[in-house]
């Protein structure tokens, strides 16, 4: 693991970074403020899950900065680049305070969220240079995902032969065996 890195300067919103994002990996900015991320929170007192994304492997969505989250991910995603996992501590201030909402969230909670940042995106309707940046990270990604099932589909020819090889040498040596029989039933 990271180091911890108090990110709101009181201990409210602390990030520990889990795994690294590459080098030359983009962090959301101005014209790339559409984030998509795979998260699972969990109770700090409890350790219990309250939300994933994880267990239908489903994305979700916002636009940092936008208060459409709660105040610790505006804060934490703001600080992290594509293909980062962090965990990120959120004291009751920076989450969901006194009121607890949502209900499976008791008042008061200190959240504990392990955040997998998957792309940056423009907004609708940005400048041409950031949508052909978006258009190459997307045609990167589609590269990504040939190649991987380019991979796939090579392991599974050479299974394939791998099995058709060993079915020929079982089929050569039951005939081997077959004419060993022939052969000692006519020497008799």
């Amino acid at each position: 693991m990271g180091d911890v890195i108090d990110l709101s300067g009181d201990g409210g919103v602390v990030k520990t970074i889990v795994r690294r994002a590459k080098a030359d990996a983009l962090p959301p900015s101005e014209d790339l403020p559409l984030v998509d991320v795979h998260y699972e929170g969990t109770l700090a007192e409890t350790g219990e899950v309250f939300d994933t994304t994880r267990e239908d492997n489903s994305i979700f969505s916002f636009e940092i900065g936008k208060g459409t989250v709660i105040q610790a991910w505006d804060i934490a995603l703001r600080t992290m680049k594509v293909g980062e996992v962090a965990k990120i501590i959120c004291k009751p201030e920076y989450a969901y305070g006194s009121t607890g909402s949502p209900p499976d969230i008791p008042p008061n909670a200190t959240l504990i969220f392990e955040v997998e940042l998957v792309t940056c995106r423009p907004r609708k309707g940005s400048s041409l240079e950031s949508v052909s940046e978006e258009r190459a990270r997307l045609d990167d990604l589609k590269k990504q995902r040939e190649l991987a099932a380019a991979v796939k589909e090579e392991e599974k020819r050479k299974r394939e032969e791998a099995k058709a090889a060993a079915a020929a040498r079982m089929q050569a040596k039951l005939e081997s065996k077959k004419n060993q029989g022939k052969g000692k039933g006519k020497a008799k």
